[in-house]
């Protein structure tokens, strides 16, 4: 006879329940509300910024340069003359997406290693895989994280594509030792050693036995590493690493107007205040989500 399969709910994150009590653990929490709510309105801006835009963002000679504001040019011109409000309200897409495709990838990969190591590692016989997937991960974490994106995009060109390559390369050995961890702390339970008992393939046991009992701590630290993404992302742009003229990205968008930032402040303004949101909110959900794994811990350390 067939023994039914069976998850035993951990104490951080039930089965059935877990998706509400993380809702539950940001919206009762005043960092979490703050933190879901500026995620909100940046999303706005993101999605249908491009929309409300009254100009064309790479337009050049729409006023004078370093305008100050008016009612055609609420946020002024660059030294360029072109809208900075047309260019803010386009800009926050790229600072988005490639953090949170690269975040998905370095996930994927790098927790995918994790389980599979962790899994590997009480199995007679397989302990060698863990030890290269661990010597692998320990490896990649040495490189210098800025070095290794300047000769990945120096070899191969600043195009979003090699960005989220080169990000994920970058995040996926750290988000691989967190994995790898929560995966260590149930892979001895009860529940696996009978799906063993029961003859399921090692495939089922990552997906149906291991994956839903860590998916808090997964879901927490892709939070925590898109905040750090976004910031490296927009420090790429800054370096002239990541985005390229005529782009509104808003971290090139600080680098081109930082040596007018006297006579046109909002050039400068404007997309660092769109960063440092957008950070401060994923932060304050990352938190809120770190504190409902664990009221006692704190993420603390180099992001990198």
């Amino acid at each position: 006879m067939t023994m039914p399969a069976h998850h035993e709910p951990t104490d951080r994150l039930g089965a059935r329940n877990g998706g509400r009590g993380l809702w539950r653990a940001l919206t009762s929490s005043t960092g979490g509300c703050v933190g879901l709510g500026l995620a909100a309105v940046m999303l706005v801006i993101i999605l249908f910024g491009p929309a409300l835009a009254p100009y064309s963002p790479t337009q050049i000679g729409l006023g004078v340069p370093n305008e100050a504001p008016s009612a055609a040019h609420l946020f002024g011109t660059d030294e360029l003359g072109r809208d900075i409000l047309s260019r803010f309200l386009f800009g926050g897409r790229s600072v988005v997406l490639v953090p949170l495709a690269a975040v998905t990838l370095a996930t994927l990969i790098g927790g995918g290693l994790g389980v599979l190591g962790a899994y590997a590692g009480v199995q007679p016989g397989l302990s060698w895989l863990d030890r290269a997937i661990g010597s692998l991960l320990d490896l990649t974490l040495a490189l210098p994280p800025l070095l290794l994106a300047l000769v990945l995009i120096a070899g191969f060109g600043a195009t979003p594509m090699v960005m989220i390559l080169a990000v994920a390369l970058i995040f996926a050995p750290r988000t691989g030792r967190i994995v790898r961890g929560a995966t260590q702390a149930v892979v001895t339970s009860d529940y696996v050693a009978a799906a063993q008992a029961r003859g399921e393939s090692i495939s089922y046991i990552l997906a149906r036995e291991l994956l839903p009992n860590i998916a808090a701590t997964v879901i927490a630290e892709f939070a925590l590493r898109t905040t750090w993404a976004v910031i490296f992302v927009a420090a790429l742009s800054f370096l002239g690493l990541g985005a390229q003229p005529p782009s509104s990205d808003w971290g090139l968008m600080v680098a081109q107007a930082r040596s007018f930032i006297t006579v046109s402040p909002l050039a400068v303004l404007a997309p660092a205040f769109g960063i440092a949101v957008l950070s401060v909110a994923l932060n304050l959900i990352a938190d809120g989500l770190d504190q409902y794994l664990d009221p006692n811990s704190r993420k603390t350390g180099s992001p990198l």
